[in-house]
């Protein structure tokens, strides 16, 4: 007769403090910076390709542009809307930083990265994705393929970000001219800075529903305390 034996779940420390402190700071800067770039996004809510702003030839244009509810400040204020984004933006650019060198400090920039056993794995982890088939036991303390894939594309998407934002900036194109090359002018780098922020939020909302979807409790308590509880599979006896 064959019998269901199931181990006790057990609890890990899965996040340094430091981790957790940074992670709540990008949280809020990103949020911040979103509201914020939407404010100064509706001072002209098109996009263009090259040096100037062409309304004739904009390839993107958002007719009524951002809801206030959804920008910083809630009315049209351009110059509020900068210093709230130029803040916020520093903020994360300096949070960035501790948090990349203790990722180098402590080679978890290596959990990150695909080897050759998680290409192979491609398939599968799609599968799993597809069908909600969460980890459990050792296999949940590793990113899979997908995740390494979507962290990592993120991870390469802020300093492009953030060097785009940079050169929307008259003050910086002055004291560094190269990036309006780099980008091939101040309307392509803003279009960048647009469609990398708009990726981001994108792969925000598929975060934050794999939290939702494996379990929110022990994610945020895990990000909070540090403390991970790990279901173990079950095995036949």
């Amino acid at each position: 007769m064959m019998e269901q034996a199931t181990n006790a779940p057990r609890v890990i420390r899965r996040h340094s403090v430091l981790t957790r402190v940074c992670h709540w700071i990008n949280a809020l800067c990103f949020f911040m910076l979103l509201m914020s770039g939407m404010q100064i996004f509706n001072a002209y809510p098109g996009l263009n390709w090259g040096q100037t702003t062409d309304f004739q030839h904009a390839f993107f244009w958002l007719d009524d542009g951002f809801p206030g509810w959804a920008t910083l400040p809630g009315i049209q204020d351009l110059a509020t809307g900068r210093r709230w984004h130029f803040f916020f933006a520093w903020l994360l650019v300096a949070n960035g930083a501790v948090y990349f060198g203790e990722l180098f400090l402590r080679r978890h920039i290596r959990d990150f990265i695909p080897d050759g056993h998680d290409w192979r794995h491609i398939p599968r982890a799609i599968i799993d994705h597809a069908r909600l088939r969460f980890p459990k036991g050792d296999e949940a303390l590793h990113y899979n393929v997908l995740q390494k894939l979507a962290y990592l594309a993120a991870i390469l998407a802020f300093p492009v970000l953030i060097l785009a934002g940079l050169t929307m900036s008259p003050g910086m194109d002055a004291r560094f001219p190269w990036l309006l090359d780099l980008f091939g002018g101040r309307q392509s780098a803003r279009s960048i800075h647009f469609l990398l922020a708009s990726f981001l939020v994108a792969f925000l909302i598929v975060h934050l529903a794999m939290v939702v979807l494996s379990g929110p409790i022990n994610n945020i308590r895990s990000m909070i305390t540090g403390r991970y509880r790990i279901e173990e599979e079950d095995h036949a006896a």
